[in-house]
Parts: C-alpha cells; structure tokens; sequence
C-alpha cells in the first residue's frame, strides 16, 4: 500500500524498506497535515506533546488513516490527545509495579518461571496507550540505548536463575534491532539450559510489515520453539501486507498470538473486537488476550470500565468460533500480576431428583443443570510415580514399559 497521493515522493523499493519507514516517520503537526485534516484537538494534543511526550508514525501505518475523520481508529492510537497532560484518579508512571522487580536494569522479574527482557526503548509507533510510557517516551534517540553490557547482565541473570523457563523479549520494538544484534540476544537466550521458551513481543506486523521477511523468519525459527506476540486492535489494521508479514512468520514456524488492548472509542464494541479476531484467525494469528487498558498515565481518555469487556465477551460467546474469543486480562496494578475475567455462567447450586449439581446457564440465558458424578476424589495415582519426588522433573516417554511398582522414576532420582 502506497497512496501516491499521501507520498508521492516514495519510490516502490523506498516503501518496502522498513528502515526508510523508520526514517521517514511523521512525527509533527506539519508531517500529519500533509496526511490528513488535522483538527483543532489534534493540533493541541501535537503541540502539548512537544518536549513531554514522543510522537512517530511510520508512513504505511499513517496511510491508513481516515484523512476525514478525527475517530479514525489510526489516528486515535497514533496522534497524542491533549487529554495525555491529565492525570485521572488511580493512575501510575508504573502501573505494572515494573520498577520494583528490576534486579538488573533489562530484567523484568515479577513471576518465578518468567521474565521480561526489555532489549530496547525506542519503538516504531508510539501508542498513545503505552503502558511503558515512562522508558518509550524518554529523549533518547539512540536505537541502542540498551548498551550491550545491559544486555548480556541480563542473559547473565536468567542464566544464575534456574527456575526461569520463560524469557519474553520486548520494550519498546525489539524489531528495530538488526537482524545480527537479535540474533545474538536470541542465541545467548538460547544458550541458557533451563530456558524452554521465548517470546518476541513486537507490533511491526501491524504497523511496520515490511520489517518480516524471509531471513528475519527464517532466523527466528532457529531459535525454536520461539513465539511471536503481536498486537492487532482494529480491523482496519488487517491489510493484505500485515497478512503476508503474519503468514511469512507461521510458514517459517513461527507461530503467531495477538494481543489487543481494549480502548474506549476505537474497539470498545463486540461487532469490531468480532471482525478482527475472526479476520485474525484467516491470517492464522490466534487472539490470545484482550486486555483491559492499563493505568498508565495519560490514558484515562482511552480506558473502559471493567464491565465493557465483560459485556463484550458476553456478546461474542455463542455468536463465534471459540478459537476467536480470547481472555480478557486485567494486570492489577502495582505489579499484583494478570487475572482473567469473564460473564458468570453459574447460578448456584441444587439437587434434582436427589442428585447434586450446579445450575447454569447458556450463553442465550436458559437454564440448565449439570449433576455432580457419584465418586469426586479427582487425586490421580500416576502422579507420584511420573513425577517421584516433590519438585522432581517428570519421567520422560521413551516408548518402553511403565516403571515396576516400587521402581523409582527417573524424575525422582537424586
């Protein structure tokens, strides 16, 4: 996609170039002018964020706005609101109680078998929902502001923990890095015997494609298994190259999840939130959380109350595919860590014909009773003897018999 129009000036090569969309991001009211009618709000919100807050946008993400209309769901995520200088009540400069569980400065390590590895600071589009808008909207412009020596401190860190299974890799835009300096991130990661899975938190296929290639792919496969968590929050993000940028990583074997974040007046509806996900899936990227908007500072404008994305689920349950219907996740603040929220279906207890049971109901609101079964000692006998001892690793399938009775397992031993 390259309106002539909005940028004439690009060559085809020009536009394929991710690092040129970098270059070339809008990010003053003059740029945005030339790609859409800039209200009198918009124009306020551009010249308060000046000095306080930083503005890009990629030119093929700023080609798909709306020149007309100030809802435009691209031009609400991209050009600051004069309501960011406002603090409502309950908001935090560190919402996810980031800070605190920083034993290193790239490490992240609020869950025992997971941590977050901020390998960068800089991003591609600046999201006027940014939970991390205290490290993204700083002044540095150095693409590696995370030194190398922050970066291998980190890897050191993961490797002197051993109950860390799980690194995800964010920031920022991870995929600002070169294809190299991932690599060697992703390698020394991979080299740490206790990690079993990593993670690449990164929004370039939905504002920045071209950035997913063949040899980006190709290289992330290596470092297997490996998943690519992506953030898709409109259906008019869905475009033809997020779609080859998506099938690119999943033909390479490397699956795709998304993350949407849920945000008043772009999304906030069940007939969007259900044509993307469902579009979602054509590109086979499975919608994995929606998340209720963080208390970020500035946000506010931008979140829902708790009961919309319950409201939402409910509208979608019934009405579409299972695979399309995601968790709607809350981060509670102060870094108390995710639950999961969702419509009740339990109405309570009962007894019919003498049996126990529950009572619920479906999705159209009939009732219906679920009887409990007859034995309910759901202990299963095989544990002990697949795991051994408390904290022991499980026995591994090898395809020969099951252990005599009495014989250790291996995870028991030592």
């Amino acid at each position: 996609m390259r309106p002539a129009r909005r940028f004439p000036a690009a060559s085809d090569a020009e536009w394929r170039d991710w690092r040129w969309q970098q270059r070339n991001a809008l990010t003053t009211a003059e740029d945005f002018a030339r790609v859409v009618d800039l209200t009198p709000e918009e124009r306020r919100g551009l010249a308060a964020a000046a000095g306080r807050t930083r503005v890009a946008v990629p030119p093929y993400y700023a080609a798909l706005m709306d020149p007309a209309h100030p809802s435009c769901p691209i031009r609400l995520q991209s050009l600051p609101s004069a309501a960011e200088a406002e603090r409502a009540p309950g908001d935090l400069a560190d919402p996810l109680g980031e800070d605190a569980h920083r034993p290193v400065p790239a490490i992240v390590h609020r869950y025992r078998d997971r941590a977050l590895l901020l390998a960068i600071e800089r991003c591609s589009l600046y999201c006027r929902h940014c939970t991390r808008r205290r490290l993204t909207l700083a002044e540095s412009d150095d693409i590696e502001d995370v030194g190398r020596a922050a970066l291998a401190q980190a890897i050191e860190y993961v490797r002197a923990h051993p109950e860390i299974r799980d690194v995800i890799v964010s920031g920022g835009e991870p995929l600002l890095l070169s294809n190299e300096r991932l690599d060697r991130l992703l390698s020394g990661l991979r080299a740490v015997p206790h990690v079993q899975i990593l993670r690449l938190a990164t929004r370039a296929p939905v504002v920045c494609p071209m950035r997913i290639d063949a040899e980006l792919a190709a290289m992330l496969r290596r470092h297997a298994p490996l998943f690519v968590v992506t953030h898709f929050n409109h259906p008019v993000e869905c475009t033809e190259e997020a779609r080859e940028a998506c099938g690119t990583l999943v033909d390479h074997g490397v699956p795709v999840e998304n993350q949407t974040v849920l945000l008043r007046g772009v999304n906030s509806s069940a007939r969007i939130l259900k044509d993307l996900f469902e579009r979602l899936l054509t590109f086979r990227v499975r919608p994995y959380y929606l998340h209720q908007g963080d208390l970020a500072e500035g946000t506010a404008h931008l979140r829902t109350p708790l009961d919309a994305g319950i409201a939402i689920l409910e509208e979608l349950r019934g009405r579409t595919s299972g695979l399309a219907i995601p968790h709607l996740a809350v981060d509670l603040p102060g870094g108390g860590g995710k639950v999961t929220l969702g419509p009740s279906y339990l109405l309570g207890r009962g007894d019919v014909a003498g049996a126990p049971g529950t009572w619920l109901r479906s999705f159209r609101g009939e009732r219906y009773f679920y009887p409990e079964p007859p034995d309910r000692d759901c202990a299963c006998p095989y544990e002990a003897v697949y795991y051994g001892a408390p904290g022991a690793s499980p026995r591994r399938a090898s395809g020969g018999a099951a252990p005599e009775a009495g014989e250790a397992s291996e995870g028991g031993r030592g």
